[in-house]
């Protein structure tokens, strides 16, 4: 059952994906779409799972479930994925490769390779209080309040 982003417990579980590029708001307006009719039909084990969904910065899908009434499978998380990697074959973006890192750059959001943001943090391009995005974060509440953090209070810090 899709319901809204914001109406989800702190409790629920969250998958983030981030994009190498910022998206077109058409393609945003498409995977809205996409992603409506995804949480709609989404289940585990014949049980109807409540989830929702935020795009932040025209770059990042945060998927969150409930787990109150039913838990993410296997087989859902499974769905869940086959979904996403048909988001990166129609809109030819990355969204699945961890070891990738962004950052805020003023307004903007970069994106690098971990070994390029390790480059970065020797030669002081980017410092510990350089704004990055913890993707590892496994809860709404982590993610509305430890997903955006200078890059010491993030696994990031450790190649500063």
């Amino acid at each position: 059952m899709l319901v809204d982003f914001n109406t989800l417990p702190d409790t629920s579980r969250i998958w983030i994906y981030q994009a190498n590029r910022s998206l077109t708001p058409e393609e945003l307006a498409e995977i809205k779409a996409d992603l409506d009719k995804f949480i709609v039909d989404w289940t585990a084990h014949g049980s109807e799972l409540i989830a929702g969904y935020e795009i932040k910065y025209k770059r990042f899908i945060a998927l969150a479930l409930d787990q109150t009434n039913a838990s993410a499978s296997g087989c859902s998380i499974d769905a869940s994925v086959r979904f996403i990697q048909g988001l990166e074959k129609k809109y030819n973006i990355n969204l699945l490769d961890k070891m990738n890192v962004s950052y805020k750059q003023g307004e903007f959001v970069a994106y690098k390779t971990l070994v390029d943001f390790k480059k970065m943090a020797k030669n002081k391009s980017v410092t510990k209080n350089t704004i990055v995005f913890n993707n590892l974060v496994a809860n709404k509440q982590e993610y509305l309040n430890h997903w955006e953090v200078p890059a010491e209070e993030s696994w990031h810090g450790r190649f500063m």
